[in-house]
């Protein structure tokens, strides 16, 4: 836990590995056997499940809920009050949570449900619900969650977007 912040009313589970340079926020619940990598940060009020792997540098903020057994890769970004499950028929044995590939962007109060796969720099609309995977490099939005645009579309968008909100802002 090298140079690590930590909240208060943080709880951890048993084998729990914490790399350098994370910062945890108040009232966190981390379960046995997961991994935070380094440079990441958690939110307030987020419940990591047990044998969870969080890569590096993510961030992942408030009210967001990870269960059991779930991977994200590095530089993940997950908003505030997003939920990623792993039982697609309650209460069963057999977990399936979903697979975050690195760089994905996961917008507000998103559900990704069980044995589902987010692709390498895929974007999730804020209040979509991810029922199938989502490929590499693509922006998925709704109920159930369809491909919208590219990445590359995407960008063009938010770097138009904040261009005009630099002028209005001169």
């Amino acid at each position: 836990m090298l140079n690590s912040k930590r909240g208060t009313g943080i709880i951890t589970g048993a084998n729990v590995e914490i790399g350098a340079n994370v910062a945890i926020w108040n009232y966190v619940v981390i379960g046995d056997n997961t991994k935070i990598g380094d440079g990441t940060t958690i939110g307030s009020f987020c419940d990591i499940g047990k044998n969870v792997i969080l890569g590096k540098n993510c961030n992942i903020q408030a009210h967001v809920t990870i269960s059991n057994g779930c991977v994200l890769g590095d530089n993940v970004f997950i908003a505030p009050n997003s939920t990623l499950l792993n039982d697609k028929y309650p209460k069963s044995t057999f977990m399936t949570p979903p697979i975050i590939k690195d760089n994905a962007v996961i917008g507000g109060g998103v559900t990704i449900l069980p044995n589902v796969t987010i692709g390498e720099k895929a974007v999730i609309g804020g209040g979509s619900v991810v029922t199938k995977n989502v490929p590499p490099r693509t922006v998925s939005t709704g109920v159930p969650a369809k491909a919208v645009m590219t990445l590359e579309e995407y960008e063009a968008k938010r770097d138009a977007f904040i261009q005009a909100r630099r002028k209005v802002n001169k």
